[in-house]
């Protein structure tokens, strides 16, 4: 089966910066496009950024510049590195992954606190 894990959330200053992991297993992971998406407290899981099956990136405007998605086919892991924190990036951050035949998967999410 299908599983995704997220880690490397944690608590960091505004203007800090963090890298999360999602590892992969349990499929081909080279013919996925993978997605990050966060949820605030009391707010919708919101899209942040996707890494298509062909490399190509494309992110939300209240990230762009900031965020960056990447993946290591080899460590079946995708990344989120996150620069230049803000308060309003608080957020539990999950993975998404989305198969050939269009099935996706989630992980549980890692949280994220901006905060002095």
């Amino acid at each position: 089966q299908v599983q995704l894990v997220e880690s490397g959330g944690g608590l960091v200053q505004p203007g800090g910066s963090l890298r999360l992991s999602c590892v992969v297993s349990g499929t081909i992971f080279s013919t996925y496009t993978w997605y990050w998406y966060r949820q605030a407290p009391g707010k919708q899981r919101e899209w942040v950024g996707t890494i298509f099956y062909y490399a190509t990136t494309n992110y939300a405007e209240s990230v762009k510049g900031r965020f960056t998605i990447s993946r290591d086919i080899a460590k079946s892991t995708v990344y989120l590195q996150m620069n230049s924190l803000k308060p309003e990036d608080t957020a539990d951050y999950y993975c998404k992954g989305r198969a050939p035949n269009a099935m996706e998967y989630w992980g549980k999410g890692t949280l994220v606190t901006v905060s002095s």
